[in-house]
């Protein structure tokens, strides 16, 4: 063992348990903390040489742990502002009109009733946006299979839909029956 990592060592040993628990009292998770401690001394070693002596050591760390923990709070913020930009965009690009609530949740029910299979196959054409040929790649079936499980499924699922009082609207939109003209 060398010198710089005898030191490394010996200064982690001593301070290891006050730097985590700043990092602990400042972070919202205790995963956030072990990244910012891991950080925090992934530094203290690259930077060995420019570590002070004695108790010294401990004062450094802790300003290492604090600029760690700036750029953690920083990056938080960016990842939650992506994430509130994704989610708009994703509610503009996805989301149902105001209205469309009620239709989106009976159908939803509606098709978490139907068999396994139906359900994939479903999804695979009208989620996804497979056609025949792909879909029977994706589930080992020949596309004359597909052709003819495609057909029962779409029955199955118009069946449970009527039966659920969710009717086609006259511009081809379900509805449910109660909310029909």
């Amino acid at each position: 063992m060398n010198d710089a990592q005898a030191r490394f060592e010996a200064v982690y040993r001593e301070t290891y348990g006050r730097i985590t628990a700043y990092t602990a009292r400042r972070c919202a998770s205790p995963q956030d903390a072990a990244d910012v401690v891991a950080e925090t001394f992934a530094i203290a070693w690259r930077r060995i040489g420019e570590l002070p002596d004695g108790e010294e050591a401990m004062l450094w760390l802790y300003g290492v742990a604090r600029k760690v923990l700036a750029n953690h709070y920083r990056g938080e913020v960016r990842r939650q502002a992506r994430s509130v930009q994704l989610d708009a965009e994703m509610a503009d690009l996805y989301g149902a009109s105001p209205d469309s609530g009620v239709e989106l949740k009976a159908i939803a029910q509606v098709f978490q009733t139907l068999p396994d299979d139906d359900r994939e196959l479903l999804s695979l054409i009208g989620w996804e946006g497979l056609d025949r040929q792909e879909v029977a790649t994706v589930l080992g079936l020949s596309r004359n299979a597909v052709r003819i499980r495609l057909h029962r499924a779409r029955r199955r699922f118009a069946r449970a839909l009527a039966e659920a009082d969710v009717r086609f609207a006259a511009e081809s939109r379900m509805v449910p029956a109660e909310r029909q003209l």
